[in-house]
């Protein structure tokens, strides 16, 4: 008898908990959508639309990363500028590719963010967190004015 009980109060829970757990930032589709093609790829693209690259460039381990993911780059108002002016691409400098990067980009700390035309040429860098003002201002001094 316990057990029919328990049986669906312990369902309802479980329910209930993976719900919350796969929702728990709601407003992360909001913020900017980063590409996961290949870095050959995404440079081909971003020449063939005249588009600038928006590279973040972190380590998994890095707490400024985790906080301008966390914070920033979910930002509605970040997300629709830099979802329409650029290709943004986020690539852990560690792993992966990251490593044939950090060679041809060089870091000084992390996060390193990276704006790139599509031939490979640095436009703008800038090093550290950020809020997402200042994120817009320094994406907007690279794009011009506004959207």
């Amino acid at each position: 008898m316990k057990k029919a009980i328990w049986l669906p109060f312990a369902l309802l829970l479980l329910v209930a908990s993976t719900t919350w757990a796969g929702n728990n930032n709601p407003k992360a589709d909001e913020g900017i959508r980063f590409n996961t093609a290949s870095w050959a790829e995404v440079l081909k693209k971003a020449k063939a639309e005249n588009r600038l690259i928006f590279l973040d460039a972190y380590a998994s381990w890095c707490g400024p990363c985790k906080m301008l993911q966390k914070n920033v780059f979910t930002q509605k108002e970040v997300g629709d500028y830099f979802n329409k002016k650029f290709i943004n691409v986020k690539i852990d400098m560690e792993r992966g590719e990251g490593p044939m990067l950090s060679q041809r980009y060089p870091l000084e700390a992390y996060p390193t963010l990276f704006f790139i035309n599509g031939n490979g040429k640095v436009v703008k860098k800038a090093i550290g967190y950020m809020s997402p003002d200042e994120l817009l201002s320094v994406a907007k001094s690279v794009t011009g004015k506004g959207l």
